[in-house]
């Protein structure tokens, strides 16, 4: 039997009913913010307190779009005697996130945790040459870097902090016993 002339038509106009019948799933963007997972990758941002200018970063990015600049600064000895130490300070320290790719090696490779993904997204620029941000900028953008996950409660204890209680503990109890005898031998002068 040969198909009604016009049913596919039908079918169509049927399926495109159904749908504009049903309610809509989009979320218009500006109005309201997606709801992002956590620990997504947005913008690196950067805690300039952690950064000892190693360059490590830069040195293992494979688009080149991190810059450094630093200066050696002498820091008086700690101990009369001692020597001069010099140190690295930072002067610039900038992204160029149009040639980023978001890959986060140098989040990966820097030693002293000085850069984090922040789940900040929203920084379109009209002009190119805007999209490459200042410490400043980085700054601001760790602030809005999200508390790491809490530790498992049946996970051992780090080694670093168990050292530090450790001496902690053993420094309390010398403290305590010197109290003690102070304490002593202040009550048999008195006697």
């Amino acid at each position: 039997m040969p198909p009604i002339p016009g049913s596919g038509l039908a079918k169509g106009l049927a399926v495109t009913l159904r749908t504009m019948t049903k309610k809509t799933v989009t979320a218009q963007y500006p109005d309201t913010q997606p709801e992002l997972p956590p620990r997504s990758r947005g913008v690196i941002g950067l805690f300039e307190e952690n950064c000892t200018v190693c360059m490590l970063c830069a040195r293992e990015c494979p688009d080149w779009c991190i810059y450094i600049d630093s200066h050696k600064e002498t820091v008086p000895p700690a101990a009369p005697g001692g020597r001069e130490r010099s140190r690295n300070v930072l002067d610039r320290f900038a992204i160029d996130f149009s040639l980023c790719m978001y890959c986060g090696i140098c989040i990966e490779v820097c030693p002293f945790d000085a850069l984090f993904w922040s789940p900040e997204f929203e920084y379109a620029e009209t002009d190119i040459h805007e999209l490459t941000h200042e410490r400043d900028k980085l700054r601001e953008w760790m602030w809005t870097v999200p508390e790491p996950p809490a530790l498992d409660p049946g996970a051992e204890e780090p080694k670093e902090i168990a050292a530090a209680r450790k001496t902690a503990d053993k420094l309390a109890a010398q403290q305590a016993q010197q109290a003690q005898q102070a304490q002593q031998s202040e009550e048999g002068g008195t006697s």
